[in-house]
């Protein structure tokens, strides 16, 4: 397996396929580079190298206890493309990963970048009640297996998922460090990223689905569209969260001819 050290010495797991132009994934809170997949080996199988990292905290990346902040995680990304001196990067974000991908924009320029894709992201600003974020992050410390039980079928929608494709993003939800899921919903949920988003020169393709519990369609995608100068949306019919597993085909195509525009 692959690591590279960031600054502060954590150690952070990622996987690099193929060769051509560089697609780097980042993926959502609570979950690992696991959930590209499918979407790395269509990009590879067309012509492009396709690299996934798990955040800190997740997946078999290093659980430090600290920087889960935009700005650290953000130079968690900068780490990686330096590591793999990586340019002309097309930079994919689902859900937490979209601010985390909008902050490295704003904080480490766009010399490495060419185009960005935001997926389901929940920038630029999820405006919830204070009551809210008290009681998710209060049930998180006291039965967090609840909430992922409470909260799976919103995030699969209602199109049919293999039962055994579920399975695994629970369990990648239930491996992440508990630490960094209460740190990172914390500051997920009080991000605001309306202004950067203004300042985002690079083209940027917005895919999100029409029926999102979590980033909904108006305050998310919709308002992200409506700052970012150069963007373009595609809404997805019928989807809930997970784009790449509800509406797998459509997206692997759009993020193709995205990648190759």
């Amino acid at each position: 397996m692959s690591y590279f050290s960031v600054p502060d010495g954590t150690e952070l797991f990622y996987r690099d396929y193929g060769t051509g132009t560089p697609v780097v994934f980042v993926h959502s809170m609570l979950m690992s580079s696991d959930m590209w997949q499918h979407q790395m080996l269509h990009l590879t199988e067309h012509g492009h190298r396709a690299i996934g990292y798990d955040r800190r905290g997740h997946g078999r990346s290093d659980d430090p206890g600290t920087g889960y902040e935009f700005d650290t995680l953000a130079d968690d990304l900068a780490a990686l493309l330096t590591h793999l001196d990586l340019t002309d990067v097309t930079l994919i974000g689902h859900s937490m990963g979209g601010g985390e991908v909008i902050r490295y924009l704003t904080r480490h320029g766009s010399d490495r970048i060419s185009r960005i894709a935001l997926v389901g992201a929940t920038a630029p600003h999820l405006n919830a009640a204070p009551e809210i974020v008290t009681g998710l992050l209060s049930q998180f410390r006291t039965d967090y297996a609840q909430w992922v039980t409470d909260n799976a079928a919103l995030s699969f929608g209602d199109r049919a998922i293999p039962q055994l494709e579920k399975d695994a993003t629970i369990r990648d939800w239930m491996r992440v460090s508990l630490h960094a899921a209460i740190e990172c919903s914390r500051i997920n949920l009080a991000a605001d990223f309306r202004t950067e988003a203004t300042r985002i020169t690079v083209p940027t393709l917005i895919l999100h689905g029409d029926h999102d519990a979590f980033a909904p369609l108006q305050t998310c995608g919709q308002h992200s569209a409506n700052l970012i100068p150069d963007s373009k949306l595609i809404v997805y019919k019928n989807a809930s969260h997970m784009l790449h597993l509800s509406h797998r085909t459509q997206l692997n195509r759009d993020l193709q001819e995205f990648a190759q525009s």
